[in-house]
């Protein structure tokens, strides 16, 4: 029997960044192995240190090495499944997917603190203010961006689906939890990441869980 890759994750209520590589990774057809180690459990306490040297997730093992962050984990594959196409195969275009994944990875604080992220919750209307509105429209802006300028030759941010589209999905889950609205590109590409099956499965799972998890706690996930 074929040793599979191993790719660790936590609460998929909760874990955004879980989700962004086990999306990509399913979304591309890549087999993997998945363990779920619920987070801020016994059993997290006792196995995160090990899992990752961050003590944190996701975290992958192809067999020989640990690779942690969502977004190395996605630029590891795509290195070494290059068939994945996780990114466009344009130099120029890859430039601009690799731009925008980088600024969701390290921006937009205000949604990632205001609106964390829970699949089975409706908190409409809840976590908005100035700096949230103002992270909203730049998210909207970067989805006209590549909709219009690169995303002709299908429905995803750079048309085929891509390590940009897994980064953003998380972001997906809370305008649908909190009733964020966007203007139509927006609201078309937010019904493109639904209708994935692996997303309709990541939702199923999540809901399907009973550990919760307080509020206080949540934004040492995202």
């Amino acid at each position: 029997m074929e040793n599979l890759p191993v790719l660790y994750i936590g609460n998929k209520n909760y874990s955004s960044w879980s989700l962004r590589a086990w999306l990509g990774l399913r979304a591309t057809g890549v087999a993997f192995e998945e363990k779920r180690v619920a987070l801020y459990t016994d059993e997290w306490f006792a196995k995160a240190p090990v899992i990752s040297p961050t003590g944190k997730v996701p975290a992958y093992f192809d067999g020989t090495k640990t690779i942690w962050e969502a977004l190395a984990i996605l630029e590891y594959v795509a290195d070494t499944r290059p068939d994945t196409l996780l990114w466009p195969l344009d130099m120029e275009v890859r430039a601009i997917a690799r731009a925008v994944s980088l600024e969701m990875h390290g921006g937009f604080t205000a949604i990632r603190s205001n609106m964390p992220m829970n699949l089975r919750k409706d908190l409409t209307g809840r976590g908005r203010g100035p700096a949230v509105e103002q992270d909203i429209k730049r998210i909207g802006d970067i989805f006209n961006l590549c909709r219009s300028r690169y995303g002709q030759g299908g429905d995803f941010l750079f048309g085929d689906f891509s390590i940009a589209d897994a980064m953003f999905a998380p972001v997906m889950t809370r305008f649908k939890t909190y009733g964020v609205t966007l203007d139509a590109v927006g609201e078309a590409y937010k019904e493109t990441i639904f209708a994935m099956p692996a997303m309709k499965e990541w939702y199923e799972a999540a809901h399907a869980e009973e550990e919760v998890i307080e509020r206080a706690e949540l934004p040492d996930i995202d």
